[in-house]
């Protein structure tokens, strides 16, 4: 082969790829831009049969109250700490977490030996004081019998009647040593002073009780409210006293609180007021839960349609519309559903619009 026709095989091989690599990649594009499928044009598509003969509803407006949801935490209004006044050893606790107590129940005891010693003590120094008390009395008293009869002197019923005082002060003294002693006593053994449960527990049999230091916490179960930060808009709106509906996620109810007390300060901060309410009681619920205030915030229209008339495709919602005697699918967005079934609808339709339902 001669070296012109070489050169120009090698010119068209250097044309003819590039042209066809083009054409290729013009088909590609094609492809993907969906110029080989089947395109439906724009209008209105014909109902199918399902559809013609399926019953139609008319979508109206209503004007509901809307509920503002506040995030709330459950907590007690009656809830104590268990400390000790003594420096001493525990004895014996009688409760754990979760036990129910009674208001006087003995819920700790402490070491109290020597504490008892000086009870003991205190109380036969009563006796003594007293046994002297009683001499001085008489004493008293026959002196100022002999002074009236001009037998003793002056003298002597004075130095009597001073000796009585003396005597008489220091039984006194001697009963206040004795009820401090007593009550110092009484510190050794912790009761509860309130009926209610215990929360948790913080020393054991053995340790060493400082004094101030937690030993046991507990609460009153039949104290329960719910407390929440509520934006000053919205906080600003209620009143003492009134019902505010209470969600409980947790235990999947409902419940009705009264407003027990607003705080009359807002959180700089937030921008917030922190409302109590009072809860019924419920043997299910517990401190620190989580909960829900639904608050009144006004009113606004509303539209629901049948739950049968709402098709899915996927994670998309949609209706049939009938416009022109035609079916329109429209996208629309959802809300819930209420008490007689009908789901409402955030946007899409528009009051007066009638949808196809299917039965």
């Amino acid at each position: 082969m001669s070296t012109p026709q070489i050169q120009q095989e090698n010119t068209a091989k250097k044309v003819i790829v590039p042209i066809l690599a083009l054409i290729v990649l013009l088909i590609m594009v094609a492809w993907l831009a969906g110029s080989f499928n089947n395109k439906v044009s724009p209008g209105f598509e014909t109902p199918p049969t399902a559809l013609v003969n399926s019953a139609s509803y008319r979508v109206k407006s209503s004007t509901e109250a809307i509920f503002e949801g506040v995030a709330a935490s459950i907590t007690a209004k009656q809830t104590t700490v268990i400390s000790s006044r003594l420096l001493a050893r525990i004895d014996k606790i009688n409760v754990r977490a979760g036990d129910i107590v009674k208001k006087g129940d003995i819920l700790i005891t402490l070491e109290n030996e020597g504490l008892s010693s000086k009870v003991i003590e205190a109380q036969e120094q009563v006796n003594a004081v007293f046994a002297k008390h009683t001499e001085a009395r008489q004493n008293f008293k026959r002196a100022n019998e002999l002074f009236n009869k001009k037998i003793a002197s002056q003298f002597n019923l004075d130095k009597s009647k001073a000796n009585y005082h003396s005597i008489k002060a220091e039984l006194t003294a001697a009963k206040q040593n004795l009820a401090q002693a007593q009550t110092t006593l009484s510190y050794a053994t912790l009761r509860a002073p309130i009926n209610g449960k215990i929360v948790d527990r913080f020393a054991e049999p053995g340790n060493t009780a400082q004094a101030g230091s937690k030993l046991l916490s507990l609460y009153n179960p039949l104290s329960l409210r719910v407390e929440a930060q509520v934006r000053e808009q919205l906080a600003l709106t209620l009143t003492q006293g009134q019902s505010i509906t209470v969600e409980l996620p947790t235990i999947k109810e409902k419940s009705v609180g009264l407003v027990e007390e607003i705080v009359p300060a807002a959180n700089t901060g937030s921008r917030s007021f922190l409302i109590k309410v009072s809860l019924p009681y419920q043997e299910s619920l517990l401190p620190g839960m989580y909960a829900r205030l639904l608050i009144p915030a006004g009113h606004a229209q509303k539209l629901y349609v049948p739950k049968d008339s709402v098709a899915h495709v996927g994670q998309l919602d949609f209706v049939h519309v009938l416009v022109n005697g035609q079916s329109q699918r429209r996208f629309v967005r959802l809300g819930g559903l209420n008490e007689q079934g009908f789901v409402s609808i955030i946007s899409g339709l528009v009051n007066g619009e009638i949808v196809i339902t299917t039965n």
